[in-house]
């Protein structure tokens, strides 16, 4: 069993908590998927404030 990289696992749990600002205990406990899934829907709501900056 491979483990996964904790450069890799420090930088998704700061994203996360970053914005939308859970327990550190919490986010160490979601499972990998899960926490891609929050990662995709992070970087979808930025994208979404990027344009309509943009749009302005």
């Amino acid at each position: 069993m491979t483990s996964y990289p904790l450069e890799q696992l420090y930088q998704e749990v700061a994203y996360i908590a970053y914005h939308f600002h859970w327990p550190l205990e919490d986010l160490l406990d979601m499972e990998h998927d899960e926490r891609h899934i929050w990662l995709r829907e992070i970087a979808r709501i930025n994208r979404e404030i990027n344009e309509a900056r943009k749009r302005g």
